[in-house]
């Protein structure tokens, strides 16, 4: 929110910024110039509910930022187009691709791109022999909630019962990076910056650092040409082995919770994005960002009065 008003100022632009949760008790929605309270995203009025605050309030772009609505938002974009309105999301079947992780390796695999083997739990436990240890997590999991390795049969019996919607992998041993691949409005990919991942917690990086690798950043953007994703931010999660190749193991089709550190480094996508909204063309260099630049995130504060 912070960017994309500060992005607003540079540009001269005269911007109000909207946000909306299904609580007041919401830290970003305190940054924001309205407050609207909506539905939960599995409602079915929240597609109704998101309409009626765009028409009203005259909204040209609205900007997920959670896994929950994606897909709803990518199925309904039409809708928010002929009411003036540009989501900034991937195409439905896009969307699909990424939100279920079966999907997401068996693109990978059909489209050459190295990830880890991936098996549904009745593949795993009926091989005889299983290379330990393993990687179980949702397929249609987020904030690595679920996520478990399991060091043998007794235990990857015990957590495929625990796990819902459980998919096993190959584990793979390696530093892990997440990139942010600036798409154009004309799925263009214009920018990769490669995060090395040095810390996280409830599944949010708090340490992290950029590298400058360009087989990272190569390899990455022939996957979202390849996919077809965009516009906006694609966060895309890999990890690089000692030996130096490159795993995928998930693509978002939203901004990332590091997002801000590549900001920082000088990939200026909100600028880029309400530039584009007006009608502008943004200047933009594959690899024009800082290199080695390190952030450190922390809880901070933010207050508010509540009267209820």
């Amino acid at each position: 929110m912070n960017s994309f008003k500060k992005a607003a100022k540079e540009l001269k632009l005269n911007c109000r910024f909207f946000g909306t949760d299904t609580t007041t008790l919401s830290s970003a929605l305190q940054l924001c110039d309205k407050k609207f309270i909506v539905p939960p995203t599995n409602h079915k009025g929240y597609i109704r509910r998101l309409l009626k605050i765009i028409k009203q309030n005259n909204v040209k772009l609205l900007i997920p930022t959670i896994d929950l609505d994606l897909q709803i938002l990518a199925d309904n974009r039409e809708k928010f187009a002929a009411a003036g309105c540009t989501v900034l999301i991937s195409k439905s079947n896009v969307v699909k691709i990424c939100q279920d992780k079966r999907k997401t390796f068996k693109f990978l695999a059909k489209n050459g791109f190295g990830s880890p083997e991936t098996m549904s739990v009745k593949q795993a436990l009926n091989k005889k022999k299983l290379r330990y240890p393993l990687f179980l997590k949702p397929w249609d999991g987020y904030a690595s909630k679920g996520n478990v390795i399991v060091n043998n049969r007794n235990e990857l019996v015990f957590y495929t019962k625990k796990i819902p919607n459980c998919i096993v992998q190959e584990f793979i041993e390696g530093q892990e990076f997440t990139c942010d691949c600036f798409v154009d409005f004309n799925l263009r990919i214009k920018c990769v910056v490669p995060r090395k991942r040095i810390e996280t917690r409830a599944g949010e990086v708090s340490k992290s650092k950029i590298i400058k690798d360009l087989k990272i950043m190569h390899q990455t953007a022939n996957l979202i040409e390849k996919l077809g994703a965009g516009p906006g931010i694609i966060t895309v999660q890999l990890i690089l082995t000692k030996d130096r190749k490159i795993k995928f193991i998930e693509i978002n089709p939203r901004f990332g919770g590091g997002a801000p550190l590549g900001i920082k480094a000088g990939v200026n996508s909100p600028k880029w994005i309400l530039e584009q909204l007006i009608g502008k063309k943004p200047r933009i260099n594959f690899d024009g960002f800082t290199d080695h630049l390190v952030m450190l995130r922390y809880d901070n504060e933010v207050w508010m009065k509540d009267d209820r």
